[in-house]
């Protein structure tokens, strides 16, 4: 029994000095939980703060903006435009620039001086129809105060005779049931596709290096981009079958609707699995082994996943937080999905994060492809 145990204690001790003496591991250790930890900490919340807010206000008196002020000042609120045409503001809201629209109509004022009632008209992004009630919950009381000020601006008798209220039309746009799935699976699609991407691809030159071959590869005439090309393109392939598999389950199995173009989700996968592919060449030729590489590949997965807006909104995020996901690939590439899948749309709608996923793709191949030049010489 003390033998075993002593045995034991030689082990515990050769493992503990092999894990501190590989300094590539250490930065895995102890380094990459607390960076995730005061991220994710202040990224992951399932506040609903500074919503995107647009304002069709097409009375345009002292009471219609006395109510635009209310929602601008509240805190859960910010303005991103005003417009006077249903038209603009339907394609704020397609373009993912407002979540909510509030349509103050013409004769708003009249109304409540002469009838002591009004009615307003709140257009929700129903996408993910747990903030959509948080916004309209939100939108209620804010309008219950403003009514509750009405006394000292409408006429004697009219605050008081049961009516003096502003009455609010909701209207859910894009998941007008509020189902979950049908926010949720386009996002998880993408989730799906990075694992495969990122994972398979991060520990593909590793591989050769564990087992000895990558040397023998770099003393061939075989080209560089021959190498990578042929390293890369069974994953890219891979991941583009898995999206279409994904999306059948969706459309078959959870009826998520398809609103937009295929051609244009398979043309954002494409460039989108290159940003995947790429990071992962780049992990691969920065590591020593396929477990520093996984470990890698989780801590970008895990950061990517949590600020991508998949579970949470990321204009409830810190501002510093949201200048961060401007640099994660799979928040653009969520935000596309949902967008062509629930909104319909086009090319024209989505350009903005599209060139963003193609600048990155270029940048990560560059830098792959540099990385991998500098190993082979």
């Amino acid at each position: 029994m003390r033998r075993g145990l002593k045995v034991i204690g030689y082990l515990l001790q050769k493992e503990f000095l092999q894990i501190f003496r590989n300094r590539g591991m250490l930065p895995i250790i102890f380094i990459m939980p607390f960076i995730q930890l005061v991220i994710l900490s202040n990224a992951a919340t399932f506040d609903v703060r500074n919503v995107p807010f647009h304002l069709q206000d097409m009375d345009r008196t002292a009471l219609s903006a006395r109510l635009a002020e209310q929602f601008t000042g509240s805190g859960w609120f910010n303005l991103t435009g005003e417009s006077f045409s249903e038209r603009k503001s339907v394609e704020r809201l397609v373009a993912g620039q407002a979540n909510v629209s509030l349509v103050i109509p013409r004769d708003f004022e009249k109304e409540l001086m002469t009838r002591g009632e009004a009615k307003v008209q709140l257009v929700i992004n129903a996408e993910d129809g747990f903030s959509a009630g948080v916004i309209q919950a939100y939108s209620n009381d804010i309008v219950r105060s403003f009514n509750r000020t009405l006394s000292s601006v409408l006429p004697n008798g009219l605050s008081h005779s049961g009516v003096g209220e502003i009455v609010v039309k909701s209207s859910a746009w894009y998941n007008p049931e509020l189902v979950y799935s049908d926010y949720m699976v386009p996002g998880i699609l993408v989730v799906l596709v990075t694992l495969v991407g990122l994972f398979l691809s991060g520990m593909n030159v590793v591989r050769e290096k564990e087992i000895g071959t990558i040397d023998q590869i770099n003393v061939t005439p075989m080209r560089r981009y021959q190498f990578i090309t042929g390293k890369l393109l069974p994953f890219w392939i891979i991941g583009l079958g898995e999206l279409t598999l994904g999306l059948v389950i969706a459309r078959l199995g959870f009826h998520v609707p398809m609103l937009g173009s295929y051609a244009v989700v398979y043309l954002v996968a494409a460039i989108y699995m290159l940003v995947v592919l790429g990071m992962g060449l780049l992990i691969s030729t920065l590591t020593d082994s396929q477990q520093q590489a996984m470990f890698i590949a989780w801590f970008f997965m895990v950061i990517f996943t949590l600020m991508s807006g998949l579970f949470t909104s990321i204009e409830s995020m810190p501002h510093w937080a949201q200048n961060l996901t401007m640099a994660n690939p799979v928040r653009h590439f969520v935000d596309i999905m949902r967008r062509v899948m629930l909104k319909g749309a086009g090319l024209a709608e989505i350009s903005s994060p599209l060139l963003i996923l193609t600048a990155d793709a270029v940048l990560m191949l560059a830098l792959a492809v540099n990385r991998y030049r500098k190993v082979s010489d």
